[in-house]
């Protein structure tokens, strides 16, 4: 089995309500050319972390109808976190019960992986932007903030209960955006020992070549959004 993630599909049904074009021409057809991408490279049983953005639906019956099931259709098994834009993600149960149980939702939760070579755990939410990105608005942001670091601590301290070491740290929002600022994400990266951890969110070369990735202290960063990934899940282990 191999571990894929990508992020910010930005899916809007079939004809798209929402062209992803007004973002630029590499976006043209992009639907197509993620399953087209997906079903070359993802076997049936492999998992592919989903790192939020999915859907621009607004509810989740039309979610499901119109992306969610496409997503559905694709090899492997999915994990899948919330973006910014998911404004029709609600309730663990509702979600499972509309999709048919076809997706692990992490939300206060882990995913556990235990193979004969391996026992790792998938934990994450959806993060937010930190104090050091521009637009950071303290009488909005900083309460946003502590709820997410409080859902990542609580994932991962479900995973760390269960006895799982290793783990794989699935965010929406990078979890800092350089390589010197010390964030609550990356304070909660290093207090567990975190190995892996996978962002999405940003677009574009330029946005993304500003983004750190790499090694640091341990721990492998990645970003997956789509479109800075020819529109590929990207291998992670």
């Amino acid at each position: 089995m191999h571990i894929y993630a990508i992020g910010d599909l930005h899916f809007s049904g079939v004809p798209e309500t929402k062209p992803m074009t007004v973002f630029g021409e590499h976006w043209q057809h992009h639907r197509q050319r993620i399953m087209e991408n997906w079903k070359q490279t993802v076997a049936p049983e492999d998992l592919v972390i989903l790192c939020g953005d999915i859907s621009w639906a607004m509810k989740l019956t039309d979610a499901v109808q119109d992306d969610l099931r496409f997503i559905a259709e694709l090899p492997g098994k999915k994990v899948m976190l919330r973006g910014n834009h998911d404004y029709w993600w609600t309730g663990l149960s509702k979600m499972k019960q509309a999709t048919g149980d076809a997706f692990f939702f992490l939300q206060n939760n882990f995913y556990p992986i235990n193979t004969e070579t391996a026992k790792l755990a998938i934990c994450g939410s959806r993060a937010w932007l930190t104090p050091a990105c521009e637009g950071y608005k303290p009488e909005t942001d900083d309460s946003i903030l502590r709820h997410e670091e409080l859902r990542i601590r609580a994932s991962l301290d479900a995973a760390k209960k269960e006895g799982y070491d290793e783990i794989l740290l699935a965010l929406h929002y990078p979890p800092f955006y350089s390589a010197e600022e010390n964030s609550v994400f990356k304070q909660l990266i290093d207090e567990y020992q975190v190995k892996t951890c996978v962002f999405g969110h940003i677009h574009g070369a330029e946005r993304a070549a500003s983004i750190f990735e790499g090694e640091r202290d341990g721990c492998h960063y990645k970003l997956v959004s789509a479109d800075t990934q020819n529109f590929t899940p990207v291998l992670i282990q």
